[in-house]
């Protein structure tokens, strides 16, 4: 089985404008993965074309996890969810994670994360004046999607931009895969860098390589780590035509399994 996680920054190319709903569905249709995690994934946005950016990829198992309902622009006023799992039937503007896979599902599971109380400061346009400003944007929640499979779960997720919350947030969902049927490998843009996922849980990467910024990557922000019991082999990072990380993935087993 082989295993990928891409941040898909609302399907923006370099030029920091979405691409069409046919250049997304292109980027991906030759993706050699059984399970994609995807992050800051759009549904319904006019910033991406009023896609749902999940539904329209063409895996036959699918669930996306909305996190916040509104419209990203600096005076609009987001709205925290809690967690729910859709399959195609939200209205309306909303942004979070999905996990795609082209396996059989057993069953399903979504975790919600709290946000932490850091701010990031971002310099994005003012729309009033069109001027460049800086902005302080607050943490927003996260969740966790799982899909229990034949012999595996696995974790799609997206933590916060802050080291000390994505931390906490992934103790959070180590907890949660316990309760899980094993054994299960975490996917996603974990926010922290390099080695820190395995020392928070005692897992192991599976890739390690830099994955952010995409043109240049100078840190490790997505990883695919076993909790136990999987071993990887064939690791690639590749650059997309979209996404402001590059896309990992490799090859799983259970131990003692050729991967």
């Amino acid at each position: 089985m082989r295993i990928g996680t891409l941040n898909l920054a609302s399907g923006r190319g370099d030029d920091g404008v979405s691409v069409s709903r046919a250049d997304l569905v292109a980027a991906v249709a030759d993706l050699d993965v059984d399970v994609l995690a995807l992050q800051e994934v759009d549904v319904d946005q006019p910033r991406s074309h009023h896609v749902h950016q999940a539904a329209v990829l063409g895996f036959p198992e699918w669930r996306f996890a909305a996190t916040l309902a509104g419209t990203p622009d600096p005076f609009a006023s987001w709205t925290a969810l809690p967690p729910a799992l859709d399959h195609g039937d939200l209205t309306g503007p909303h942004y979070g994670v999905a996990l795609l896979l082209r396996l059989p599902v057993r069953r399903w599971h979504v975790l919600g994360l709290t946000a932490g109380p850091l701010k990031l400061p971002l310099v994005a346009p003012d729309p009033r004046t069109g001027s460049r400003r800086l902005w302080w944007f607050p943490d927003e929640p996260r969740a966790a999607i799982a899909a229990e499979l034949d012999g595996l779960t696995v974790v799609g997720t997206h933590l916060s931009f802050a080291a000390p919350t994505a931390a906490r947030q992934l103790r959070r969902v180590h907890r949660w895969a316990r309760s899980l049927p094993g054994p299960v490998v975490v996917a996603g843009d974990l926010n922290l860098g390099g080695s820190l996922s395995a020392l928070v849980t005692g897992g192991r990467r599976l890739v390690a390589e830099r994955t952010w910024p995409a043109p240049d990557p100078k840190v490790q922000f997505d990883h695919v780590l076993s909790l136990g019991g999987v071993v990887g082999s064939d690791p690639l990072v590749t650059r997309l035509s979209l996404g402001d990380h590059r896309l990992v993935t490799v090859q799983v087993a259970a131990s003692g399994r050729p991967a």
